[in-house]
């Protein structure tokens, strides 16, 4: 998937500062290591390399390697896993990150 940046909905910000952002992916995936203001996991269902960190008040920014060579619930149970992340993250569900993301690409 690579690096891409997901807006925080105004006011959302509050639940991820400090080491909330931390405990969050922990609930989700495991244990993180923090690296240069990053959050890393490493080898987590089909995730082979996940770092998050954020930029002000306003964005998320996660780069995010994939692997393709899993079965095909463990791919499921990852990507739920994924959306549920990120919807408590930024405050916006899939479609409204979906919307947003199209929004953004034809202001390009």
């Amino acid at each position: 998937m690579g690096k891409n940046r997901y807006d925080v909905k105004r006011g959302h910000f509050k639940n991820i500062e400090g080491d909330q952002l931390k405990e969050l992916i922990e609930e989700k995936f495991g244990k993180a290591e923090e690296k240069e203001d990053k959050l890393i996991i490493q080898d987590v269902g089909a995730i082979s390399h996940l770092e998050v960190w954020t930029e002000g008040r306003t964005g998320l920014w996660v780069d995010l390697e994939m692997n393709p060579d899993v079965d095909n619930e463990t791919a499921s149970s990852t990507i739920k896993k994924w959306n549920d992340f990120l919807e408590e993250a930024t405050g916006f569900n899939a479609k409204e990150r979906k919307k947003r993301a199209k929004k953004k690409a034809k202001e390009k």
